[in-house]
């Protein structure tokens, strides 16, 4: 499509100014180091004018600069403007991709047990086993070899990925997605030591997902002794994650990979956990807080305050402290030669 009929269908009030250029044909989205002629592509700031005069895109999606748009008008490329460049970039994105999603039906070799109830329009990929009790909501996708165990209940419009596992009773709600190798509701890590070795305590809770809520590839959420681990609407768990049992995420958090959260942790609302960051038993996480990249965190952290470093400071205090480090041989040779003195 013309570069005015993909303004049309984005539809966005996103977009505050635009210049069509020759209104080239986009044919597909890039990186704008890598795209091509036909292509759309974005910067998010001046920082990056020099690429604007490189690119071989046919448009570009900038933010409100006019430098930037003054450049990409002396090149002919056609160009929009916008607050957010790279939200605006991911909408051009679904213009032209759509993942992969099979139609509705049930694969022969799928084996359904008789007193599951699946909804309109669902899809049930090849060798899936759903046991006895599973609600299956309209037009969710379950692809092959996944396996959901007894009373589970599955929202609308979701999509679980091959080869994940749902434990019996958790409870999964609208548009979420799962990913390949996730096992949702599996047992807390849950053992009480006697003199005789460890006894293991039945997890007999559950886990529950609120709507939108995305978990990662080979991620697991667990389920706990008694009650329930809980993650609140659109939180987003990346690849190789970990929740333990009986913890509670609450809405529009984002946790990085490797991130790995014990047993009882609460997490407020728009929660950022970078890379590898560990959370202790019990610990409080505010609202709005941030914890870089293998931060560890072993008691409360306050809402909207930003820690990092392992046992977790105030990332000013951290960097300080990592601006010293690299000095300290420095400073203990100086601190013999004051003691030898």
């Amino acid at each position: 499509m013309n570069v005015s009929e993909l303004i049309q269908v984005l539809k966005s009030d996103l977009i505050i100014d635009h210049s069509l250029g020759s209104d080239p044909e986009i044919t597909g989205v890039a990186a704008i180091d890598a795209a091509k002629s036909q292509e759309i592509s974005y910067i998010e700031g001046g920082k990056f004018a020099a690429r604007v005069d490189t690119t071989a895109a046919s448009a570009l999606i900038l933010p409100a600069d006019e430098d930037l748009q003054q450049r990409a008008t002396a090149r002919g490329l056609a160009w929009l403007s916008t607050k957010e460049p790279r939200l605006l970039f991911a909408a051009a994105i679904k213009v032209f991709y759509q993942p992969f999603r099979p139609a509705p039906g049930i694969h022969p070799t799928a084996v359904i047990d008789p007193s599951v109830q699946l909804g309109e329009a669902v899809s049930v990929g090849a060798h899936v086993v759903l046991y006895p009790g599973v609600k299956i909501g309209d037009r969710t996708c379950i692809m092959a070899n996944a396996v959901i165990y007894p009373d589970v209940e599955i929202g609308a419009d979701t999509l679980l990925h091959a080869n994940c596992t749902i434990h019996e009773r958790v409870k999964i709600g609208n548009h979420c997605v799962i990913h390949s190798g996730a096992v949702i509701g599996a047992e807390g890590f849950g053992f009480v030591p006697t003199a005789q070795g460890w006894f293991k305590m039945e997890q007999s809770g559950i886990v529950v997902l609120e709507d939108g809520v995305e978990i990662g590839c080979n991620s697991a959420v667990d389920r706990p002794a008694v009650g329930e681990t809980r993650i609140k609407t659109q939180t987003k768990l990346d690849n190789l994650v970990h929740v333990a049992h009986g913890g509670t995420i609450g809405s529009n958090c984002a946790l990085a990979a490797q991130v790995g959260l014990a047993g009882g942790v609460t997490v407020g609302n728009n929660v950022l956990l970078g890379g590898q960051v560990g959370v202790a038993n019990q610990a409080v996480i505010g609202d709005g807080a941030i914890a870089t990249a293998q931060t560890g965190i072993n008691n409360r952290v306050a809402p909207g305050e930003i820690v990092s470093g392992s046992p977790a400071v105030p990332n000013a205090v951290y960097r300080k402290v990592s601006a010293i480090y690299k000095r300290l041989p420095e400073m203990y040779e100086v601190f013999r030669k004051l003691k030898r003195g």
